[in-house]
């Protein structure tokens, strides 16, 4: 060791004082790189709730007021989600449904990135039944 190493610093060996420091640095840097992800997963719970529950229910389920008179299929149920493909979802999600006649059945959520739209089918694709 030599005397830089083994200067005292605040009573903490130099050596010892740049490892605490590196010790709180880097984990507040992965923090501050995280924490963007972190608010995103509670962005698309509020994505949810803003653009999807009025018809599909808290719950996926369709039991809304709403949902019942359009007959929202209910997302929880393993043969409805395998009838479509993320990519049918993400379509369905951003451009919205339509019936046959033209009416509008679900309308395109507006002013998501696409990456909000894969988070929120990944969401739904966690609200099935097990």
């Amino acid at each position: 060791m030599n005397a830089a190493e083994s200067a005292i610093v605040c009573g903490i060996p130099v050596a010892q004082k740049s490892m605490n420091l590196r010790s709180i640095i880097l984990p507040s840097i992965v923090a501050l790189v995280l924490t963007p992800g972190l608010a995103r997963a509670l962005d698309i719970k509020t994505l949810w709730t803003k653009n999807c529950v009025q018809c599909h229910g808290e719950d996926g389920k369709g039991g809304t007021k709403m949902g019942k008179k359009l007959g929202i299929p209910n997302l929880t149920d393993p043969k409805v989600q395998a009838l479509y493909a993320d990519d049918e979802l993400f379509k369905r999600i951003k451009e919205g449904v339509n019936d046959a006649d033209g009416n509008v059945r679900m309308k395109a959520v507006e002013g998501v990135t696409d990456a909000e739209l894969k988070a929120l089918i990944k969401y739904v694709r966690t609200i099935v039944a097990k």
